[in-house]
């Protein structure tokens, strides 16, 4: 770790989908019921999320900006396309509806409550609409203070844009933020581009750091933030 000696941040940032929100538990909830609509077939859940999570990403940086909504649906029909089967607005239609209704993992709203009275502000950066993660936010115990969205910023993760104007709407510098994230493809890229300070909640999905970086804390679990800030004298 190499947060001793660092400031005590004014505000903690969050990725929500991965990190507050049990976002592959969802997500391979809806594939299932979009493959078992399929018929006859050889494609499993795991093969069609990874299809859709490649043009999924590409999609949000590839010119012109599009909403997350717009991006799922055309990587769900790209995906399904690849993978030989037919594809259907219904299907689109279901992952936009399960997502606002994805819970979040256990501690999460316990461990929120806890940093809020530690005196934290608290910020979820996310690569979504405002509309569709209003659903999510609301299950978060009221303990969220703002919500900055790819389509507020105009950008996706990894593009420093979208996190200079998180920044900028909360008026801090980047030494007054932290960041605690699940994704090492989203948000370590732009922790390392950035030097903003992040911490890493390796749920043990399997993914993987980035070879040329290395988050300033490692956690397990969300609720081990506590006790990681309270060594720090936060």
């Amino acid at each position: 770790m190499t947060l001793t000696n660092t400031p005590r941040p004014e505000w903690l940032t969050f990725d929500c989908y991965g990190t507050l929100i049990q976002w592959d538990e969802g997500l391979k909830a809806v594939a299932a019921q979009i493959l078992r609509d399929k018929g006859d077939h050889a494609v499993d859940v795991d093969r069609l999320i990874e299809v859709y999570d490649r043009h999924e990403h590409r999609l949000e940086q590839t010119p012109p900006h599009r909403s997350f909504r717009q991006l799922s649906t055309l990587g769900l029909q790209m995906a399904l396309e690849e993978l030989g089967l037919a594809s259907s607005a219904e299907d689109s239609q279901r992952l936009a509806a399960a997502i606002p209704k994805m819970p979040p993992f256990p501690e999460v709203i316990g461990t929120l409550a806890r940093l809020k009275a530690m005196g934290f502000k608290l910020c979820i950066v996310s690569n979504t609409d405002d509309d569709i993660i209003a659903g999510n936010v609301a299950q978060l115990g009221g303990h969220i203070d703002r919500v900055i969205t790819a389509q507020q910023a105009g950008a996706y993760k990894p593009n420093p844009r979208l996190f200079d104007y998180a920044h900028e709407q909360l008026g801090v510098t980047r030494d007054q933020v932290m960041h605690i994230c699940a994704s090492p493809t989203l948000d370590h890229t732009a922790a390392r581009d950035m030097h903003f300070r992040c911490v890493w909640i390796d749920r043990g999905t399997g993914r993987q750091l980035l070879p040329d970086y290395q988050p300033d804390a490692i956690l397990s679990t969300l609720d081990q933030v506590v006790p990681l800030f309270e060594s720090l004298g936060w």
